[in-house]
């Protein structure tokens, strides 16, 4: 069965963003990117705020707003679009299990993308849009007990190298 949707799960500046537009100029489908940053942008403000040491808080209604997000997804997906998920699973495996719910009977390949936490914040800083604390607060915990077919790691891999592993597994 040919693949669908291709979720990138990663912390903070971990390098999603970046392998998800690699990906989309060697796959030869086109495929679309849509992310956690569009839900956010797309919420009500007071839905998503972050505490001193980066770490974020969801208002109540965040859920039922996200489960319809990922419905859409899926949706979309059943129609035919193939669709990379660039996404942070703040709840690790039950961030997973609430997305595999909602792709139940989509091909999936499911990405870790992995950066070593200092280097994470290096980039966080220096891109400057990011809350402080962020990139390091989540390197781990958004994997958590999460279960991927391909892991790549941007420590020291071109996000265009670590595209071009996971396109391998696309079928």
């Amino acid at each position: 069965m040919t693949t669908q949707v291709i979720v990138l799960n990663g912390g903070s500046s971990s390098g999603t963003t970046s392998i998800a537009r690699a990906l989309q100029q060697l796959l030869p489908q086109p495929w679309l990117v849509l992310g956690v940053d569009d839900l956010v942008d797309a919420l009500p403000p007071a839905l998503v705020s972050y505490g001193p040491q980066g770490e974020v808080e969801l208002g109540e209604g965040f859920r039922a707003l996200e489960d319809a997000w990922t419905a859409g997804l899926a949706a979309m997906a059943r129609a035919g679009a193939r669709i990379i998920v660039d996404d942070v699973f703040l709840g690790g495996s039950a961030s997973q299990e609430r997305t595999r719910a909602h792709l139940v009977g989509v091909t999936v390949v499911w990405a870790g993308v992995r950066c070593d936490p200092q280097i994470a914040a290096t980039r966080e800083s220096a891109r400057g849009d990011r809350v402080v604390g962020m990139a390091a607060s989540q390197a781990e915990l958004v994997h958590r007990g999460v279960h991927y077919d391909v892991v790549v790691d941007t420590t020291r891999t071109s996000a265009l190298d670590c595209a071009r592993v996971i396109a391998a597994r696309v079928v």
